[in-house]
């Protein structure tokens, strides 16, 4: 992701997050810290090309991850409605297990919304335990958040399934 991507990747968020929807400040901070040596996060766009598309292109997904020592953490993942059930989320988590494992990172942890099954049962597929809960963390619908981690094995190449959707490209 880059900046030039903000403005699509909020269109999105406001769609998927209507109630705790990411400001622009936010991508912005996280996207200051994603470039050069001194990196600490890894921030994807999933893209599809077509005439149809304003300027030919259109944002389907974004994924984020921040990382502190040895520790990862899965800042976001989100998925155009119309592209849910296409494997789009587990290409989009397998970068980011990725990315986790080339910065050395022993466990990857995350939230995700009590309410959001099917996160949850992404996130198992790829190995993700719950290990508690964090009472109304999401607001302000005050949703509580299940926590969930994953111990990784840094010399291996990933915990994560092998998975691509047929004309999407990510980038970071």
């Amino acid at each position: 992701m880059r900046w030039w991507d903000i403005d699509p990747v909020l269109e999105l968020e406001k769609d998927l997050f209507p109630e705790d929807a990411w400001s622009r400040g936010m991508f912005w901070s996280e996207l200051a810290h994603a470039r050069g040596a001194e990196a600490t996060r890894r921030y994807l766009v999933a893209e599809v090309t077509g005439e149809q598309y304003e300027g030919g292109v259109r944002v389907i997904g974004y994924a984020g991850l921040a990382t502190t020592g040895d520790q990862a953490d899965i800042q976001t993942i989100a998925v155009a409605r119309d592209h849910w059930g296409t494997g789009l989320g587990a290409t989009l988590l397998t970068e980011l297990l990725t990315a986790a494992s080339e910065f050395e990172c022993a466990e990857v942890m995350l939230e995700c919304r009590v309410d959001n099954v099917r996160a949850q049962k992404l996130y198992e597929r790829f190995g993700f335990a719950p290990i508690g809960f964090r009472r109304g963390y999401y607001q302000p619908g005050n949703v509580d958040a299940l926590v969930m981690r994953l111990t990784t094995d840094p010399d291996s190449s990933s915990a994560a399934e092998s998975t691509s959707v047929q004309g999407t490209e990510i980038h970071g």
